[in-house]
């Protein structure tokens, strides 16, 4: 059967970044790319879309038979599903459409690939937020034991998810832990800090960058790294489990600022807003990825500092 890759949420923030990183091999794969219907794309993702060699598809996952007959037209050989609700910020703003989307619509798929009833490899990107939190790294040995309404949704994600596993159905799923990059929404702390920079310096904005706690840790990667990470769970058959996605590295978010701070063409300052403040955040988000670079000799190659100037010169472009 000849090779297919489908991309569910192929316009989302990671799914962007991964069709980047495939449209670069040559020969290029048969790509099949879903989004949402009737959404927005920002500049990034609206380029993607209009490249020829992916196959777009407006797909509302929850609609069942909706899916069912996109999962048999695409008839792909490998899914990166990437679509759903990515944010733990907005989670708890819909808990019901969270749930839907993150745990029927994995359903949906799967259900579709069981009738297609070839042989499919699933990379099914998960969080950190699954875990019980502890202080010092978590491995996926480690007690499951979600805090927050995401961290839930995507636990029962990856039990749907291996509700469906058979021989010819392959799932890997990745734990992953804090990633950044450009194109990020403003959902997220590291891109809300980027863009107030950017603000700032286009005096668009006082100089002051407004954030919620500072004091929280995070193993915090680049995207363009979780991507890589994925196509190499992806590219060896003969691996299926859970595996975390992470640096291994921990920052504080006061260190984030500091450094966009540094990188900054004027002077800024930092106030604190309450408002900011996430109720059931985890004090400590720190990752092992001795499993994954064991596996298959993955390990993050693009530093902090140059994620966080990459991630600031996108938002001085928007502004």
């Amino acid at each position: 059967m000849p090779r297919t890759i489908l991309i569910t949420g192929a316009a989302g923030f990671v799914g962007t970044h991964l069709l980047k990183s495939l449209l670069s091999d040559t020969p290029t794969p048969r790509i099949v790319g879903w989004k949402r219907p009737n959404t927005n794309a920002d500049e990034a993702s609206h380029r993607i879309q209009q490249n020829k060699s992916v196959e777009w598809h407006a797909v509302d996952i929850l609609q069942s038979k909706d899916v069912i007959n996109a999962v048999a037209e695409a008839r792909p050989t490998e899914i990166f599903h990437c679509a759903g609700i990515a944010s733990a910020a907005d989670a708890p703003k819909n808990i019901t459409r969270t749930l839907a989307i993150n745990v029927l619509g994995t359903r949906h798929l799967m259900q579709g690939l069981k009738l297609l009833n070839t042989c499919t490899r699933i990379v099914l990107p998960s969080s950190a937020t699954v875990y019980r939190p502890k202080l010092g790294q978590l491995n996926e040995h480690d007690e499951v034991g979600p805090i927050t309404p995401y961290g839930l949704s995507k636990l029962a994600q990856e039990m749907q998810s291996l509700r469906f596993v058979s021989a010819k159905q392959q799932v890997v799923i990745t734990r992953s832990f804090t990633h950044i990059g450009p194109g990020q929404s403003l959902a997220y702390a590291a891109s809300s800090f980027a863009y107030q920079v950017a603000s700032i310096e286009a005096d668009k904005k006082k100089p002051v960058i407004h954030v919620g706690r500072l004091d929280t840790k995070r193993d915090i990667m680049d995207v363009r790294d979780t991507v890589m990470a994925y196509r190499a769970l992806m590219s060896s058959s003969s691996i299926t489990g859970t595996y975390n996605v992470c640096s291994g590295r921990t920052h504080q978010m006061r260190d984030i600022v500091m450094k966009l701070i540094d990188l900054a063409h004027v002077p800024i300052e930092t106030q604190i807003d309450q408002k900011r403040f996430r109720t059931n955040d985890y004090p400590d988000l720190s990752g092992d990825r001795t499993k994954i670079t064991k596996a298959v000799g993955w390990s993050p190659q693009i530093t902090l500092d140059q994620t966080l100037n990459d991630l600031l010169n996108y938002w001085r472009a928007q502004v």
